[in-house]
């Protein structure tokens, strides 16, 4: 196997535990800062804000780097901004803490897939993407798990300073495994924004955007509703993030499959479809315990088939932009994150109960495959 495509990994993992982690430990944070579940969460909506904002300007004024020395550069902000937060002493702090850290995080996928698809053999460009997606899939099969059994049992305050020691250890295998390679921007840093002047960028924005918060939707607000609705104690909780994690990983290696066997988009628009049907069972069988830990699996699976393919269609659309375009898609991604959290956490506050924010997510999930099918007819058959 690729040691250079095993060193994204690592970095997908770090990355991982810092964004999912906080889904399992929200209730913990929320007793530490005295603050309500629905504020705690605003740490989550906070990291993807961060996201959002550092990957088109990190990727854009790093753009002409050699992209190793670029993935160097992030994950010493990673290690940096997550050791802060971990250290941060009250809400404030940890506000500002949080949303630093997750600057780092869109540019480092950015440019990670567009040299995962470099380092890859020809037509097996999205499971090479996948493969670095992967470590994000084993942050929630064993990272996330790890974090909130700490969070649970010591500090969550622990968890975090682990995540940005496994930073540390990322950067130590970029350096080591990955090969130096040329850089693919070809144009300045305005030729490489004309890219979003296109009307099919801002498509391709707005399904990953609207449609991945049908994952968001559900996986904020995972702890309480297992342990509301389905009465699982919360000590079982870290259960629950192992088997959506262990979803995820196998989701995420089909989605790369899928994406090279058939195309992106229609991998995309299967995979919407499916996670809003999974999103219903979910609704509607959240207070049978069993089924709550069944689910936790498939839902994790289907939700993550969709990353690789919606980052082969941002790269594939923007030749001589990859860099900007995949940015721009982790960008989405956390848009997805933003609007997933604040959008189902409504129903919370109006007095609902905590599988409610699942219909959120099935509404978004829905939106997502209808846009994908606009792209499909506008601009894949045309």
């Amino acid at each position: 196997m690729n040691k250079g495509l095993i060193a994204l990994a690592f970095g997908g993992l770090a990355i991982g535990m810092t964004e999912f982690t906080m889904m399992g430990i929200l209730p913990d944070i929320a007793n530490d800062q005295h603050i309500s579940i629905t504020k705690a969460a605003h740490f989550i909506a906070l990291y993807a804000f961060g996201v959002v904002v550092g990957a088109p300007l990190l990727t854009l004024f790093t753009g002409k780097i050699a992209p190793k020395k670029v993935l160097l550069f992030l994950m010493i902000l990673f290690v940096l901004f997550n050791a802060l937060f971990a250290f941060a002493p009250e809400y404030n702090s940890l506000a500002a803490t949080r949303f630093l850290s997750g600057l780092p995080h869109g540019a480092f996928f950015g440019v990670g897939s567009v040299v995962a698809a470099h380092l890859a053999q020809k037509g097996k460009e999205a499971q090479a993407i996948a493969l670095m997606f992967t470590g994000m899939t084993i942050a929630n099969l064993a990272g996330v798990p790890l974090g909130t059994y700490i969070g649970h049992h010591f500090t969550w305050r622990i968890t975090y300073a682990l995540i940005a020691a496994l930073g540390v250890v990322t950067i130590i295998c970029i350096y080591f495994w990955l090969p130096n390679i040329n850089n693919t921007t070809t144009g300045n840093l305005q030729q490489q924004l004309l890219y979003f002047k296109k009307p099919k960028a801002w498509l391709i924005v707005a399904i990953i955007s609207i449609g991945t918060g049908g994952l968001f939707a559900w996986i904020s607000y995972i702890a309480p509703m297992v342990t509301n609705v389905a009465k699982i104690q919360a000590n079982n909780v870290p259960y629950i993030m192992i088997l959506i994690g262990l979803g995820m990983f196998f989701g995420n290696i089909l989605g790369g499959k899928l994406a090279d066997s058939f195309s992106p988009t229609k991998a995309a628009i299967g995979s919407f479809l499916v996670m809003a049907l999974t999103l219903i069972i979910v609704h509607f069988t959240a207070h049978i315990e069993v089924l709550t830990y069944v689910m936790a699996f498939f839902t994790g699976l289907v939700a993550f088939t969709i990353g690789s393919p919606l980052q082969m269609m941002l790269i594939t659309s923007a030749k001589g932009s990859e860099n900007i375009a995949a940015a721009a898609g982790q960008a989405s991604f956390n848009i997805g994150n933003t609007l997933g959290a604040y959008f189902g956490g409504i129903p919370i506050t109006l007095g609902f109960a905590y599988n409610s924010p699942v219909l959120v997510g099935v509404s978004m999930a829905l939106v997502g495959a209808l846009l994908a099918v606009l792209y499909l007819k506008k601009y894949i058959h045309n």
